[in-house]
C-alpha cells in the first residue's frame, strides 16, 4: 500500500492554496501557564467549514481529471468532512452526495445540506455507512472519496502543520486529535519532513480508545459503540492511517470525557474562540498534565469550531 509523501503535502498546498483559508496561530498567556509551556494553536476552527476537513477535500476534489469530475463525488460521513465535500464540490461546480448517519448532530447536516449536497440517511454504524455509500456508488458512478483512508485527503491534511511549522518553527511537540487518524498521518507526514526532531502525538477520548489500543496492539482494533462529546472522533483507523501512525507518530494520549469539557470550556473562556468538542481533546492533554509538556514549545492543531449549540456538553444557566 502506498501512502502519501512531503511532496505530495506540498502539492496538495499548493492545489488548495486559492481556495482554503491560511488559519492564523494563537497564543494564550493563561493556558501557557496552566501547561507550564508555550502553547501555539492552529486555529482550523476559522478554516472554511469550520474544520480542517476542507483541505483535504479540496485536494481531493481538485485532483480530479475532468472526466471523473464530471460524475460528481460520493463520501460518508458524520458531518465536517461531508460539509468539506460538498463545498469542494460546490466551488469545483460538480455533484457531490453525502451519506450522514442518523446521530450526525443536526448542526453538520444542515451545513452539508447549506453547501448543496444531496444526502442519503443511514444507521449510525459504519457497516451501514459504507453499505450505503456503496450502493449509491454503484447507482450513480461518482467517485467516492473516503474520509481518511484516501492518499488525497491525508496530503490535504497534512497542509495545517506545514503553515503552523512555517509560522512557529523549532517545536518540540505537535498534538492533534485522532479519530480515522487522516488528520495525525498528514501532521506526521509533513512534521517529519520539515522538522524531523519534532515529536507528533495524537490524543483521543479514554471513551474511544480505538487508536490507543490498536498502537498497543500491533493491529487494528475497530471501534464498536463509542460514548463520546467528541464526535468527530468517534470512527476506527485504517490501515492506511494505521500504517503510518506505527511508522511516524511517537505516541497517543487519552483523556476523560470531564477533561475534554474543562479544556473545551477554557479555550472559551480565556482564548475567547470557539472549538468542537473533538478540537478540545489535544488542549485536554496537556491542561490535564497527562501528557508532560512543562517547557516544551508545543503546537496543538484545533481541529474545528462546528458546536451544536442545542447540545453543549455543560449546564446552560
Amino acid at each position: 500500500m502506498t501512502r502519501p509523501t512531503l511532496a505530495d503535502v506540498l502539492a496538495a498546498a499548493e492545489r488548495i492554496r486559492p481556495h482554503a483559508h491560511r488559519t492564523p496561530v494563537l497564543t494564550c498567556r493563561a493556558l501557557d501557564d496552566m501547561s507550564c509551556a508555550r502553547l501555539f494553536f492552529k486555529c482550523e476552527n476559522f478554516q472554511k467549514v469550520g474544520a480542517f476537513k476542507f483541505r483535504g477535500a479540496t485536494n481531493a476534489v481538485f485532483a480530479l481529471s475532468e472526466e471523473d469530475a464530471r460524475r460528481g463525488v460520493l463520501t460518508h460521513s458524520s458531518g465536517n468532512h461531508g460539509a468539506a465535500l460538498a463545498l469542494a464540490a460546490h466551488l469545483r461546480g460538480i455533484p457531490a452526495i453525502v451519506v450522514v448517519p442518523a446521530n450526525a448532530p443536526p448542526v453538520k447536516r444542515a451545513a452539508i445540506a447549506g453547501y448543496g449536497a444531496r444526502i442519503v440517511p443511514c444507521e449510525p454504524t459504519l457497516a451501514s455507512r459504507e453499505e450505503t455509500a456503496a450502493r449509491v456508488l454503484a447507482e450513480t458512478g461518482a467517485t467516492l472519496v473516503h474520509p481518511y483512508d484516501d492518499d488525497r485527503i491525508i496530503a490535504g491534511q497534512g497542509t495545517a502543520a506545514l503553515e503552523l511549522l512555517a509560522d512557529v518553527p523549532e517545536l518540540d511537540i505537535v498534538l492533534a486529535p485522532i479519530g480515522g487518524g487522516g488528520l495525525v498521518s498528514g501532521t506526521a507526514i509533513a512534521v517529519a519532513g520539515v522538522s524531523p526532531t519534532t515529536r507528533v502525538i495524537a490524543a483521543e477520548p479514554a471513551a474511544a480508545d480505538d487508536a490507543w489500543r490498536s498502537l498497543r496492539a500491533g493491529k487494528i482494533i475497530p471501534q464498536t459503540d463509542p460514548r463520546t462529546v467528541a464526535d468527530g472522533l468517534r470512527t476506527s483507523l485504517a490501515p492506511r492511517t494505521f500504517a503510518i501512525l506505527r511508522e511516524l507518530v511517537a505516541d497517543i494520549v487519552t483523556v476523560s470525557e470531564e477533561e475534554i469539557i474543562r479544556a473545551m470550556r477554557h479555550v472559551l473562556e480565556r482564548m475567547k474562540i470557539v472549538i468542537e468538542p473533538s478540537s478540545a481533546v489535544p488542549v485536554a492533554a496537556v491542561l490535564s498534565g497527562r501528557l508532560d509538556v512543562a517547557g516544551r514549545r508545543v503546537g496543538i492543531i484545533l481541529s474545528g469550531g462546528n458546536v451544536d449549540w442545542d447540545r453543549l456538553p455543560w449546564p446552560r444557566p
